[in-house]
């Protein structure tokens, strides 16, 4: 996939931003037995407690859905792979079950840079916020000065 590392990377300052603010973290993988597990250097991070594993493309499961109404959060960061089949059919049914979504796109992939494009205005045209990377750890953080701040600012320079 085009822009694998880059991907892996902002989904690494992602996950380690989240863990560091106290914010829960869930990850899917599609068919690992078939496709292959998630990167190492994610699966290292996340830890094995934090991953659902799913068969249908959609990461919006019941098991996530009821793992999501556990922790009363209507806003969702979304990152992953494809953009334009998993991601974007998680959007989909998230905002459709009353979720805010913010689509990360420099943390997202196709293997394809049109079916990423297509992905994007797709989630967009049905009300994800598209983001980045280093604008979602900003708002995170809200100010400068903190100990979190001076940390998670290191991750993307």
């Amino acid at each position: 996939m085009e822009y694998k590392d880059q991907v892996i990377k902002n989904n690494l300052t992602l996950i380690t931003t989240a863990q560091e603010l106290n914010l829960p973290v869930i990850a899917t993988e599609q068919y690992p037995k078939g496709l292959g597990r998630t990167a190492p250097e994610l699966l290292d991070l996340l830890g094995e407690d934090s991953i659902f594993t799913k068969n249908c493309f959609t990461a919006y499961t019941a098991e996530v859905a009821a793992k999501l109404k556990s922790l009363s959060r209507k806003k969702i960061l979304l990152s992953g792979s494809e953009t334009h089949i998993c991601v974007f059919q998680t959007a989909r049914d998230l905002i459709n079950a009353g979720y805010e979504v913010f689509l990360v796109r420099d943390a997202v992939c196709s293997r394809r840079q049109e079916n990423w494009r297509n992905g994007l205005d797709l989630m967009q045209s049905m009300g994800a916020v598209i983001t980045n990377t280093e604008t979602a750890l900003y708002d995170l953080l809200k100010v400068s000065g903190t100990p979190e701040f001076k940390k998670l600012s290191q991750l993307i320079k």
